[in-house]
């Protein structure tokens, strides 16, 4: 018997069934459009979304017929939500987490509940991307629709629709809708009333890894599936490939080395304070049992190498082409291999966590006439890590320390970068065996349920590492001294372009967190006391 992992991303999806000791079978993957009608708008359609995953999961299916699949998790972006008639028919498509149209609302529904409160209780600063404003948006704009919409689904319950179940969400997907009470891992009824919805327009929560029903034969037939195929409530798509890659345990970090940069570490409890709250460092359930987590992001990240290889890298476009050598391998194959005279400021996209920072360009600093091509790229990849460094400097400023990191994506096939990554955390960074990760960790979340066994147990089999990188000694204490010039940068430039004061995150440079806020913040915690 398998056991079937499906990744809803927000540019395409994949279905991955592996066996009984969590080693691939097959892989089945299709791309959809994503749709930007306007300015600062970005959708899907979520019909050809849904039809884009029973394709893939009926290729994936029908390659491992010998071992039929008796288990299914579902893996999803975050955010995103489809509402849904009381026929069943989608009304309108997906917002993905990019859209921006919310974003004249945040500020005004922030104020009804303030910024403090609705953080204590979410774990989230407020942001367009979430599905509040959203549906706010929604609301407001489109009230033909919310009147005629009987849910709204994000895309793990959507896809439990319309495999005929009761849709359910789980506790890390509900905590990135900005809906969720995270303590009290449920609905956040002060939040719904503010927003005028009620929670029975809504799936109801469930901790990841519930079984919550098995596929009609009719239903398994079509996508040709066996019968008794068990479906298991999954979770956002870091947290599960956090638990895909083995970090599910304080102390351990997932690195997702993609087109976006980000890590997911692991620990035991909420944590909550003013300085996460002014990094925009959220805390939310992880998909492992009792855990919790954050997700800080570089949105930049390998978007920056992409570009370079577009921009600079058409020798080794043309010799990869013709020889069939990754692209990437040639452009990294004779970077220097110690660290250069260049501080090189991420901002190519919007800026991510720590700073939320939509204005402040990219920028490279040091350049001379001596300067290569090579040494201007491993600039481009010390700036990102840098930016991961300083991410990871104010997580353990606030008690959440990380001695490992479990490195996924793209990325990961690199050891250049994955060197280079360590070297600028100074920290150890293993790679595991699966990339597919996100996949992983749902249909080891549908294996524990299939055959009621710890999930504890599962992981120490299903996941596989390699080998680890350790960081080089002297590397590390250059990037040290380097990342002091690095915190500096920000500000100075951030000055240059004019920003004014009070954004998300301008806090994120002060050593101390002002008294007042303080005093604020504890009162408006739960319980009237500071998390």
């Amino acid at each position: 018997m398998s056991y079937m992992g499906v990744d809803i991303g927000t540019t395409g999806c994949k279905a991955l069934v592996f066996d009984e000791d969590g080693r691939r079978l097959v892989r089945a993957y299709r791309e959809y459009p994503l749709h930007a009608p306007r300015e600062g708008w970005a959708e899907l359609d979520s019909n050809e979304v849904c039809a884009c995953c029973e394709a893939v999961m009926q290729e994936a299916a029908a390659a491992c017929s010998r071992d039929p699949v008796r288990g299914l998790g579902i893996s999803s972006q975050g955010e995103a939500f489809t509402p849904v008639g009381v026929d069943g028919a989608i009304l309108g498509n997906a917002m993905v987490s990019s859209d921006m149209r919310a974003a004249p609302l945040v500020e005004e529904f922030s104020e009804t509940l303030g910024r403090d409160r609705l953080y204590a209780v979410t774990g989230h600063t407020p942001h367009s991307l979430f599905t509040l404003y959203k549906l706010l948006w929604l609301r407001r704009t489109r009230p033909a629709i919310w009147d005629r919409a009987a849910k709204f689904y994000c895309f793990e319950d959507l896809l439990q629709h319309r495999l005929g179940l009761e849709p359910a969400i789980s506790w890390p997907l509900a905590g990135r809708t900005m809906l969720f009470d995270v303590r009290k891992a449920d609905w956040a009824t002060e939040i719904l009333a503010a927003c005028g919805l009620s929670a029975a327009r809504l799936s109801r929560p469930v901790p990841s890894g519930t079984a919550l029903g098995t596929l009609a034969r009719s239903r398994a037939r079509s996508l040709g599936l066996g019968s008794d195929v068990l479906v298991v409530a999954g979770g956002h798509d870091q947290p599960c490939a956090a638990l895909g890659a083995g970090a599910a345990m304080p102390g351990v970090a997932m690195y997702g080395a993609g087109t976006v940069e980000c890590f997911c570490p692991a620990f035991d409890a909420p944590v909550f304070s003013p300085a996460l709250m002014r990094s925009n460092l959220c805390t939310y359930s992880h998909v492992a049992p009792r855990m919790y987590t954050t997700v800080a992001y570089s949105l930049t990240g390998g978007n920056l190498l992409r570009w370079f290889r577009d921009e600079f890298g058409h020798a080794e476009t043309a010799l990869s082409n013709r020889t069939g050598t990754d692209v990437y391998e040639l452009l990294l194959r004779n970077i220097p291999s110690q660290p250069t005279r260049l501080l090189v400021l991420p901002y190519f996209t919007p800026s991510g966590t720590p700073h939320f920072d939509t204005r402040v360009p990219g920028a490279v600093l040091g350049l001379r006439l001596s300067t290569t091509r090579q040494e201007l790229l491993r600039g481009l990849l010390e700036g990102v890590a840098l930016e991961m460094r300083l991410n990871l400097d104010i997580l353990e400023r606030a008690g959440l320390a990380v001695r490992e990191f479990r490195v996924t994506g793209g990325g990961a096939k690199s050891s250049v970068l994955t060197a280079l990554k360590a070297d600028v955390l100074n920290r150890p960074i293993t790679t595991v065996a699966e990339p597919e990760a996100g996949c992983l960790g749902v249909a080891m979340l549908a294996c524990a349920a299939h055959r009621n066994a710890a999930l504890e147990t599962l992981q120490d089999g299903w996941v596989r590492t390699g080998p680890v990188v350790a960081p080089d000694c002297e590397r590390a204490a250059l990037y040290a001294e380097r990342f002091e010039q690095y915190r500096a940068l920000y500000p100075v430039l951030r000055q240059f372009y004019g920003n004014t004061a009070g954004e998300a995150g301008d806090g994120v440079l002060d050593e101390v967190i002002a008294e007042d806020h303080d005093k604020v913040y504890d009162k408006v915690c739960v319980g009237g006391e500071t998390p």
